[in-house]
């Protein structure tokens, strides 16, 4: 059965915003926040002397398709109620500021361009990035001290596969004001951004080989409905995050039995679990929405063991900023990194 045109979902009810499927939303980019970011993308593009410009879509989330010259933008971004669900469910709506929508686009263009000149199949990017043949793995270490690969996303993205080093490298390489050469003298990836430099003057005015403006699970044809789209987002993003924290927390806080008077721990992590959740994900990589999780765990685990703040408030947070941090690094040693940008 065919279903009617659905009216006003802009002011309609949370419960039945989430009963929608994101096809009957009938969402454009047209005159909103994509479209302005879009065409200042390619506005870089052309300051950068390339003829090249990517096509987008509204989609599930953000992707560049193998093959295809484009991006696909998540659907919440085209308006502000779609955003503020996002966040309510996730934490963050990842690309809602301009400064991070345009670092996403910027790493996402490299993909693109990537596929239109279809430039992992030159030998010399092979010797720069590696095969585009190697597959994703399902966990890897990060290497923060790792000067071979640039720093762009969070998590050292560049560190997961040769495709992610060239586009977080294209992304340094576009970025107005980046000053690269500066910034990287001293780091062996210096000879990487070398590399996309001169292989973008030499493309610059060429035709890219591959002009399809083929959409990849476009919004207009996703047939789940918002509430079926966030149980199965919470679901791959959910973390089994090992172990209880017992000896952690117990070095950032103290016992009820020896500080009575201060705010008692799981109170204070709740306060502050959406902030901090924000910080270390961007930090490490991982969505705030698994962080998040662990921060449950620790409120519980505080609660249960009757703990409260032995030091200052900003103490404390620097305290378990780093503790947080590096529990998630642990974990993402062992996971993927989640968002296959």
């Amino acid at each position: 059965m065919k279903r009617p045109l659905v009216k006003r979902w802009q002011s309609c009810s949370e419960e039945r915003l989430l009963s929608l499927r994101i096809c009957d939303l009938r969402l454009s980019s047209r005159d909103t926040v994509i479209e302005d970011r879009m065409r200042r993308l390619h506005m870089e593009l052309k300051m950068a002397g390339l003829r090249f410009r990517p096509h987008h879509w509204l989609s599930h989330e953000w992707f560049t398709p193998d093959g295809i010259p484009g991006i696909a933008v998540p659907f919440y971004l085209a308006h502000p109620r779609l955003a503020a669900l996002e966040r309510r469910q996730m934490l963050v709506a990842e690309g809602s500021s301009e400064a991070e929508c345009m670092r996403i686009l910027r790493h996402e263009a490299g993909h693109a361009i990537d596929n239109a000149y279809r430039l992992h199949r030159r030998k010399a990017w092979r010797e720069t990035f590696g095969s585009i043949r190697e597959p994703y793995p399902d966990s890897y270490r990060p290497r923060p001290d790792d000067r071979n690969f640039v720093q762009h996303l969070g998590g050292w993205y560049a560190q997961a596969h040769p495709a992610e080093d060239f586009a977080e490298t294209f992304a340094i390489w576009l970025t107005p004001g980046s000053a690269w050469r500066s910034r990287f003298q001293d780091w062996p990836a210096l000879r990487k951004l070398e590399y996309v430099d001169n292989l973008m003057t030499e493309i610059a005015s060429e035709v890219p080989a591959v002009r399809t403006r083929r959409q990849v699970e476009p919004a207009s044809k996703i047939n789940t409905t918002l509430a079926e789209h966030y149980a199965q987002k919470h679901e791959h993003y959910a973390v089994d995050w090992p172990g209880y924290y017992d000896e952690d927390l117990r070095r950032v806080f103290a016992s009820s039995a020896t500080v009575t008077r201060r705010p008692a721990a799981a109170a204070w992590l709740r306060h502050h679990r959406r902030d901090m959740s924000r910080v270390v994900a961007e930090a490490s990589g991982m969505l705030a929405y698994s962080i998040n999780q662990l921060l449950q765990i620790m409120i519980e685990r505080s609660r249960v063991l009757k703990l409260r703040l032995k030091v200052a408030p900003r103490e404390t947070r620097e305290k378990l900023l780093l503790m947080l941090t590096v529990n998630s690094m642990q974990v993402a040693h062992r996971r993927y990194l989640s968002i296959a940008l």
